[in-house]
């Protein structure tokens, strides 16, 4: 899927992942780390390092974006439970891109979910711990955004 902004072409660089859509303020990417189903990388399409000074109409966006995200995961996969993490972290170590403004979306699941010849599962359910990567394939990938975008 193209993604279309003024600022899209530096996002790229970024390697947020899949774009799956797009609001006026944010552009929705498949991460590419999928041990959490449907884990998504959500990017402000404007150049911005911090939570402060986003315009009330940004917040606004994103508080629409985060209600029909959960609501298709949910209906899509069987979500349990939706985190979401403003983490800047990795842009300050040596050697990296400037910061940009960016949530985490990581759906949790509290059963596994079977999906595409794949079983997906939480074994950290409950807990904040890393995620090893989950080997799929493109095809995989864009069934996931394609049955995100279903339910959207």
């Amino acid at each position: 899927m193209t993604i279309e902004c003024p600022y899209c072409e530096k996002l790229e660089d970024y390697n947020f992942g899949d774009p799956i859509f797009q609001t006026e303020h944010w552009i929705v990417y498949l991460a590419p780390n999928q041990s959490n189903l449907a884990t998504c990388v959500v990017a402000l399409n404007r150049d911005k390092k911090t939570l402060s000074g986003l315009k009330d109409s940004e917040w606004q966006d994103f508080i629409q974006l985060l209600e029909r995200m959960e609501k298709a995961v949910t209906t899509a996969f069987d979500a349990t439970l939706f985190n979401w993490g403003c983490l800047m972290n990795t842009f300050y170590l040596e050697d990296t891109l400037d910061p940009h403004l960016h949530w985490h979306f990581i759906p949790r699941y509290n059963h596994p979910v079977k999906f595409a010849g794949h079983t997906f599962e939480d074994p950290h359910f409950g807990y904040m711990r890393p995620r090893p990567p989950k080997n799929i394939s493109e095809d995989v990938r864009n069934k996931i955004a394609e049955k995100i975008r279903e339910f959207l």
